[in-house]
């Protein structure tokens, strides 16, 4: 059994007098300056919004890193948080033997600064997506060679490869998925798990030498 982890405005110049009556010039010549800055202050707004950088909207499943070091090699995942909200999750929400990404909006990443041994599959370093299998029974972890994507667009072409994952049922629900790294103070190797809702899976992980 695998290792348990515990805006500018144009100025403005009065008409000339011959384009109104001199019985209404006081009122027209107000009128028209004041159309006229209207017109300005209007052209000026445009330009100002035109030019505005869009602002973040907040993130319904806002993301995170989490980071350890294994051995010499500094491991880090990057992915979305999203809630569970009450929902069925897996076998459910999230289907089984379907490829899943473990988190929302752009791909889940793994990267590292050292080659790793996942399993039996052998790592470059660098970032890659990483990828689910959920199952009712045995789960799998899928490694893209792609450092990143989003979360619904998997190719299945860039596949690095695929390993058993290890799981067990908790006694308590998780409500946002949740990613962490453990390190075995004995050896230098470690888990990577991921728990949401009541299930919690994980692959050990080693330096290649």
């Amino acid at each position: 059994m695998a290792w348990l982890p515990g805006p500018r405005a144009d100025p403005v110049e009065p008409l000339p007098e011959n384009e109104y009556s001199v019985k209404g010039r006081a009122s027209l010549r107000t009128s028209t300056l004041v159309a006229r800055l209207a017109i300005a202050a209007a052209v000026a707004c445009g330009a100002s919004v035109a030019g505005q950088q869009p602002q973040p909207q907040n993130r319904v499943s806002p993301h995170e890193t989490v980071s350890a070091t294994i051995g010499d090699a500094e491991i880090t995942i990057t992915y979305g948080r999203p809630y569970r909200r009450g929902r069925a999750v897996f076998g459910a929400l999230v289907p089984y033997d379907r490829v899943w990404c473990p988190g929302a909006d752009e791909a889940t990443t793994l990267d590292s600064t050292r080659p790793l041994l996942v399993g039996d599959l052998k790592v470059p370093p660098g970032p890659h997506t990483i990828w689910m299998v959920p199952a009712a029974e045995r789960w799998t972890l899928v490694v893209s060679k792609e450092p990143s994507g989003f979360h619904t667009r998997y190719n299945a072409s860039a596949d690095l490869g695929r390993v058993p994952l290890d799981k067990r049922m908790l006694a308590n629900a998780v409500e946002q998925l949740t990613f962490a790294i453990d390190r075995d103070r004995t050896s230098p190797t470690g888990a990577i798990r991921m728990m949401w809702e009541q299930t919690e899976v994980w692959f050990t992980t080693r330096v290649v030498e």
